[in-house]
């Protein structure tokens, strides 16, 4: 029942945000184009405020072609709002020092959004490979681990992008594939044959649940995961060619990880690696001795000028750092959340080698 009212809440807050967004770009830019018709404008953004809420409400619950498609163009609006916002603020903050001739401020900010969006969607289509090394101990030959985080598998990503993220996986002759949250999606019904790629990855799999995963329902997570060969660890250890692998769950409480870390066995000799969805953390890892830490969550952003708004919220945005001992990887995801739109940041499939010292 709290996570219904979490969800409630949570969707209450996205629409009134939606709103006011819609309500402002659609009457600054039909001010800037000079357009008067003020009962048009306020059924675009009544249509363009409510249209992703009940499309995802339709898939939900009758999930068809026509459903799909009226998602994926409500979810790409979103994306293409965002961005008329960020242009409309660059404009009216420009116009306070310059004087703009509106009409042809008004086209331009429209014509750059439609190339932004053109761009955006393209990239979105895209997962690049990225591979580092990391000095491990206590290991006599390299170890190729990939890390998938945040591909979110739903209406839009679906079976086919399934296929092609496994099959670029296999290229990467991994010796684990470990999956750091957010498999799914929450926008569509999970079936299980869309997860059925997974059991083509060559090697073992391990998976830790996200934030989307809590959103979604737990038991169905494991309706559609149990049946493939993905192991879901839930505040456990696994053990694999002498390392420790340590699968914490997404929670909302504050001191979680370090909970979940005190009331597990980690053997202090034996070296570690820690999936836990959430970049946060570091320093409790390092105080039980973990060497790697492997998360994901905040798509790098996924569209700018998001990522300034997300590396605020979340000091250790994308990449590799480190604190003493050790080291903490953040992916930018395999896949993409709400518009299926990348800029200033990419899809990616990670291989982290590990290597003996």
């Amino acid at each position: 029942m709290k996570r219904i009212y979490k969800i409630l809440i949570m969707s209450v807050i996205f629409f009134l945000g939606f709103f006011t967004l819609n309500y402002y770009i659609f009457l600054r830019i039909a001010f800037l184009l000079g357009f008067n018709q003020r009962e048009l404008i306020l059924s675009l953004i009544i249509i363009a405020s409510v249209s992703y809420p009940i499309a995802m409400f339709i898939e939900r619950n009758l999930s068809n072609i026509y459903t799909r498609i009226l998602y994926t163009f409500s979810s790409i609006w979103m994306g293409i709002a965002f961005f008329l916002l960020f242009l409309l603020i660059v404009y009216d903050i420009l116009n306070i020092i310059l004087i703009l001739p509106s009409f042809i401020s008004g086209i331009t900010i429209i014509v750059f959004s439609s190339l932004l969006t053109f761009y955006s969607l393209l990239n979105s289509l895209i997962i690049h490979k990225k591979r580092f090394e990391i000095p491990f101990p206590s290991i006599n030959s390299d170890i190729n681990v990939v890390q998938l985080s945040d591909i979110h598998i739903g209406s839009i990503r679906n079976s086919g992008y399934m296929e092609k993220v496994v099959k670029k996986t296999n290229e990467l002759n991994p010796d684990i594939v470990l999956i750091t949250g957010d498999l799914v999606d929450g926008s569509a019904r999970l079936h299980k044959k869309t997860f059925k790629a997974l059991d083509k990855i060559k090697c073992p799999v391990l998976f830790v649940i996200g934030n989307h995963e809590v959103y979604e329902g737990l038991n169905e997570v494991y309706r559609i995961l149990n049946p493939t060969k993905v192991k879901i660890l839930r505040n456990d250890i696994f053990k694999f060619k002498g390392i420790q692998i340590i699968g914490v769950d997404y929670s909302f409480k504050k001191n979680n990880l370090k909970d979940v870390l005190s009331s597990l066995e980690i053997e202090k000799n034996m070296p570690s690696i820690l999936m836990y969805h959430v970049p946060q953390g570091l320093k409790v890892a390092n105080e039980f001795g973990i060497n790697l830490q492997i998360s994901g969550h905040t798509h790098s952003g996924q569209i700018i000028p998001f990522n300034i708004l997300v590396k605020v919220l979340f000091p250790y945005f994308n990449g590799l750092y480190k604190f003493n001992d050790s080291y903490l990887y953040v992916s930018a995801g395999t896949g993409t959340w709400g518009p299926p739109m990348r800029l200033g940041s990419s899809n990616e499939i990670t291989l982290i080698v590990l290597k003996p010292i």
